[in-house]
Parts: structure tokens; C-alpha cells; sequence
């Protein structure tokens, strides 16, 4: 069997995303491990989630330039939930910024938000999928 682990998500501090990630978004912290010159830093959006974000410190000038902004504008990441507008009240009663509302689209019900640093992110509830299933 083969899974998607890690994918970087470069931030411009540590304990400020982990923060924003577990306490407005409801991700679990999984590992923070010092190391001799960073931190490893992985959050995932539940206990089942087989892939997690690693929150890379930039370090320099040039990773400095990329946070928020890895995609160049594009949605950068796809959050699957079988609830759309219960996730999305939660995230707007924590300050989350909502770009687009939730709308119908053939695979599903969809809604845009943008996280701490800008970088876009699908909130996606698959069709079919009943709220709360």
C-alpha cells in the first residue's frame, strides 16, 4: 500500500501555525521534535488522516518570499469533510477567512477559505456524502 505521508507547508514561525492549525482549523499536533537547527512539526486534520501538513520554518530570504503563496494563487490544498457548512461555521466563529461561499459543483459541495498566511485552501464535501456521516 502506498499513501501520500508529508506535504511542506512553509510558515514563517512555528508555535504561530501550530497554534492557528489545531485552534482555528481543529487539526492535532502529532509530532514537534526539536532538532539541532528546526523543529519537526507535523499536523493532520484528525487521527484517521493519513496525510499530514510538515510546518517548515522558512529559513531563508527565498522561503521567506513563499509563504502563502506556494501555489501561486491557486488552491493549494483540498480538505475533504463530510459536513461543508458545519466546518465552515466552526472555522468562521474562529476567525477564518472565508473567500468563497459553499457552492454545488458535480463532485461535491465546495467552499473556499484561506488559512493564517493566505495560501488557499478547498473545503470539499464529496457528493453523496450525508452531512455528519
Amino acid at each position: 500500500m502506498r499513501h501520500l505521508g508529508l506535504v511542506t507547508l512553509v510558515v514563517p514561525d512555528y508555535d504561530e501555525a501550530i497554534a492557528y492549525y489545531t485552534g482555528r482549523l481543529g487539526f492535532e499536533l502529532r509530532e514537534d521534535t526539536a532538532l539541532p537547527d528546526k523543529r519537526w512539526v507535523v499536523v493532520a486534520p484528525g487521527p484517521a488522516a493519513q496525510t499530514g501538513l510538515l510546518l517548515a520554518r522558512a529559513a531563508t530570504g527565498h522561503q521567506r518570499g513563499r509563504v502563502g503563496d506556494q501555489t501561486g494563487g491557486r488552491v493549494a490544498f483540498f480538505l475533504v469533510t463530510d459536513d461543508v457548512d458545519a466546518d465552515l461555521r466552526r472555522f468562521t466563529e474562529a476567525g477564518v477567512t472565508v473567500e468563497q461561499p459553499p457552492r454545488d459543483e458535480p463532485y461535491g459541495r465546495v467552499a473556499v477559505f484561506t488559512d493564517l498566511y493566505g495560501n488557499r485552501w478547498d473545503l470539499i464535501q464529496p457528493a453523496g456524502a450525508a452531512p455528519g456521516a
